[in-house]
């Protein structure tokens, strides 16, 4: 596992409450679209738990910067510390981690359901099927609050413009309910035997594993990863 000290090229806000940090990219660094990093501040805060945080990566392998993104709300001394630093501070990373990452077999389609920023892999993923012009079936529900919320939305509804095999279905809680079992079957039931990626805050999670599972979808056809918002 490789480990850099990387410095912070720039930082934006992606949506309410949602900011973007992007680092220069290793010479040599090589990662799987939806696979996250460990990033560790070199000079901590003096409080618990502030050193480290592990983070999805936002970006796909072919773009330049190395892009994580966070909500801010759910502020820490760990965030507080990375929205000070200074452009060109370093921070070392450790990774790549993890195995969230697109199946090979482009006959079955992946159904990504991300509740608020657990956007991130899946952006880092769809942003690489079209640029290695793989061949699957993408579908994307994402479930935020309000669209002012909702980071990447507008830039994924583009790909879904340009890309006739990508799909997306923006759920926003305050107007139309949550991301149900109904909602969910209108929009990926005609899928034959897809394979299910689920990322988000715990309940959401575990709420759509539970109706995988009562629809017959097995374990081996879910991935997960829960966002716990720190």
């Amino acid at each position: 596992m490789a480990r850099h000290e990387v410095a912070l090229a720039r930082r934006e806000e992606l949506a309410e409450g949602t900011m973007a940090f992007r680092f220069e990219k290793p010479a040599g660094f090589a990662f799987k679209a939806g696979q996250s990093v460990s990033l560790a501040l070199i000079d901590p805060p003096a409080e618990p738990n502030s050193a480290r945080r592990t983070f999805s990566l936002a970006s796909a392998p072919f773009e330049a910067e190395l892009a994580t993104a966070t909500r801010m709300r759910e502020g820490s001394a760990f965030k507080r510390a990375l929205k000070a630093l200074p452009i060109g501070a370093k921070v070392r990373l450790t990774g790549p981690l993890g195995d969230m990452t697109l199946h090979a077999d482009a006959v079955r389609a992946a159904v990504f359901i991300a509740g608020g920023i657990g956007i991130t892999p899946f952006r880092s993923m769809l942003l690489q099927a079209e640029h290695e012009r793989l061949g699957h079936h993408l579908l994307l529900a994402y479930s935020n609050r309000r669209r002012e919320h909702a980071a990447f939305l507008a830039e994924l509804q583009d790909l879904a413009r340009r890309n006739e095999r990508f799909r997306v279905l923006a759920v926003m809680t305050d107007t139309d309910g949550v991301l149900d079992e109904e909602k969910l079957e209108r929009f990926a039931g005609g899928e034959t035997a897809p394979v299910y990626y689920l990322a988000g805050p715990p309940a959401m999670v575990e709420a759509m594993k539970a109706i995988l599972a009562r629809n017959g979808v097995g374990a081996h056809d879910i991935r997960s990863e829960e966002f716990f918002g720190y």
